[in-house]
């Protein structure tokens, strides 16, 4: 195991959730470190803690970067070096079960579940990001168990930036006649994949019904370009990410196609929406669960030109 440290700062939710906006602003982030906001606990929820992870001991200029991200009354924080553990695994491990839609999420510890209609997915810890516990995780596998309910039918979809898998894996639980892509920028999310897809019998290959992983940066892979138009498309990553990537999805959508996005937090859904709106696309529903938004769009069923007379500018040119 490598040197790990953590700097912990305690503030309100407003401030760390800010402090979290202002992170993906700065261009010159180090790139060895790692940053979360959460709940102190579930019975303080105006409470959180920021953390950041380093696998080597803080600098002056890491502390001064990491206390910079409050605008307004840094709070105090604490430097420490933790022991020579598998953080993320142990961060994990004893998570209860939860329930989401019509799907069971659970790591090993736990049994499945009885209960008929529901779909059980086991995910062990892991280096990959979706066990299902994280707030937008949880978000989406409800909304596409209630896209599925309100009738949308996904014959060919892509889940981007898929972690573990586990949003790809209900999707096609939902469409088991599906063509499905799974790709993520970090190629070890490609073996936890494999290693979840066969623990919860998922198939992994071409053709209907099974699910393709590749490794990508967006919808940057020539497989990704080959399979478009997509019906659905998922993406739970990054707000910033998801603005840059908006007209690319609203491209390789069929008309009156849907794309669920999440990882974005409420204060940052406004910016998101509107670079959607730009591309296309039209929200139909929403969720917000712990300051976590997760959107269902849609893509317009026709481009409509609206004519303007001349010199004057067309709507969304005025928006800016």
């Amino acid at each position: 195991m490598s040197e790990t440290w953590k700097i912990t700062a305690l503030a309100s939710r407003d401030a760390v959730q800010n402090a979290l906006v202002a992170h993906e602003d700065v261009l010159d982030w180090p790139e060895d470190i790692v940053i979360a906001g959460s709940e102190v606990a579930e019975d303080r929820p105006e409470e959180w803690r920021l953390e950041a992870w380093l696998p080597r001991q803080p600098s002056d200029a890491d502390r001064v970067a990491f206390i910079r991200l409050f605008a307004i009354a840094a709070p105090e924080f604490i430097v420490e070096q933790l022991p020579e553990t598998d953080w993320t695994s142990l961060s994990q491990q004893g998570l209860e079960p939860i329930r989401a839609g019509r799907f069971f999420v659970h790591t090993p510890d736990y049994p499945p579940s009885q209960e008929p209609g529901v779909r059980d997915f086991v995910i062990p810890a892991s280096r990959a990001f979706g066990t299902g516990h994280h707030a937008t995780t949880a978000g989406c596998l409800a909304m596409l168990t209630a896209m599925k309910r309100r009738g949308v039918i996904a014959r060919n979809f892509a889940d981007i930036g898929t972690g573990s898998g586990l949003l790809a894996f209900a999707a096609l639980d939902l469409w088991p006649r599906a063509l499905g892509v799974a790709s993520d920028i970090d190629a070890v999310c490609l073996d936890v994949l494999a290693e979840n897809a066969r623990a919860n019998g998922v198939r992994l290959g071409d053709g209907p019904g099974a699910l393709t992983p590749v490794v990508a940066d967006g919808l940057g892979h020539p497989l990704l370009a080959a399979r478009a138009p997509y019906d659905l498309l998922i993406a739970n990553i990054l707000a910033w990410p998801l603005i840059a990537l908006a007209p690319d999805f609203a491209a390789v959508l069929v008309p009156g196609g849907h794309l669920l996005l999440a990882g974005l937090l409420d204060t940052q859904e406004p910016h998101v929406r509107a670079a959607c709106r730009r591309a296309g696309l039209r929200l139909a529903a929403r969720e917000d669960r712990d300051g976590w938004s997760i959107l269902w769009l849609r893509k317009r069923a026709t481009t409509r030109v609206r004519k303007t007379r001349p010199g004057q500018l067309p709507e969304w040119a005025r928006q800016w």
